[in-house]
């Protein structure tokens, strides 16, 4: 081989192994086979109950190989986010009342999935040694509660439906945005100093563990008939990693499972080893989300 022929074939064995590196960079070698890296990414909502189903989902996606990202955003952006392919998945929707709003804009762009925990409400809340029963009786009271509405974050739909219940109900209130953990701080405020206060809130949460709390009877129905917890996905995901769309179809729990990570949480243990816990507790489900197999 001469020094002409060296010069040509140089650069051509580096562009060969250059090219080989990036391709096993993005592959993983299981021993038997080279399988392509498992990823996945999951929006959520930055509520109580999000926070605890994403977190656990999150720790079952890694227990079967992938890397996951969660990505905290608003309601409205959790919808777009989907639509957009920003994400591969939620189980943050509740449907299909309180985000009924961005399911009819959204529907045609989004893939529902199905329910992951059933039985879900939202209302107006107050605390049990309240003197009234019903939506109907707070404008008789509005001094004793100081003519305002604590709300969470202007975007998610419980805002929305309660800017219908004081059209609905004629209500002389200010609904106040805050968050979920500002609508938490001025609940257990008022519950300490034994003072009036209507929020707005929903189950599960914490809170009703916490305290003794009450819905007010909605006989209008502008908080509707009840929810689920609903998992959506972008459109593609089922066909492009069927493994992780068949692992959000199964994803299911209880109110009761849901409540002990919620506990956990704001009981003060890091939301990443409240969802451990859950998991090492559970192993059962867990394999059945992972693996399809029958729970014991």
């Amino acid at each position: 081989m001469n020094l002409e022929d060296n010069k040509i074939k140089t650069p051509m064995i580096l562009g060969l192994l250059a090219l080989t590196a990036i391709f096993v960079s993005g592959c993983i070698d299981d021993g038997d086979s080279v399988l392509e890296k498992k990823e996945v990414s999951i929006g959520y909502v930055l509520w109580d109950g999000e926070i605890a189903s994403t977190n656990v989902l999150k720790q079952v996606y890694e227990a079967a190989g992938y890397d996951v990202e969660i990505i905290a955003v608003d309601a409205g952006p959790l919808y777009q986010g989907l639509a957009r392919g920003n994400f591969d998945l939620t189980v943050s929707s509740w449907l299909p009342e309180t985000q009924k709003n961005y399911w009819d804009i959204y529907r045609d762009q989004i893939d529902y999935v199905g329910p992951n925990l059933e039985g879900c409400r939202v209302g107006l809340v107050v605390p049990a040694y309240v003197g009234i029963n019903s939506i109907e009786e707070l404008n008789d009271l509005k001094a004793d509660f100081g003519g305002k509405i604590v709300g969470i974050d202007p975007g998610a739909g419980i805002m929305q439906n309660t800017e219908d219940a004081i059209e609905m109900y004629d209500l002389d209130y200010n609904l106040e945005a805050s968050s979920s953990a500002g609508m938490a701080t001025a609940l257990k405020r008022a519950i300490d100093r034994e003072e009036w206060i209507v929020v707005t809130l929903w189950s599960p949460h914490w809170a009703f563990n916490r305290w003794d709390l009450k819905y007010l009877d909605d006989p209008l129905m502008a908080y509707g008939t009840g929810d689920n917890a609903t998992t959506l996905a972008r459109i593609g995901l089922e066909e492009e990693k069927p493994e992780a769309y068949a692992i959000a179809e199964r994803f299911h729990w209880t109110q009761e499972d849901i409540s002990e990570v919620m506990m956990d949480i704001e009981n003060g243990i890091p939301e990443e080893q409240a969802a451990a816990t859950w998991i090492s507790n559970n192993p059962y489900k867990v394999k059945y989300w992972t693996e399809g197999h029958n729970q014991a």
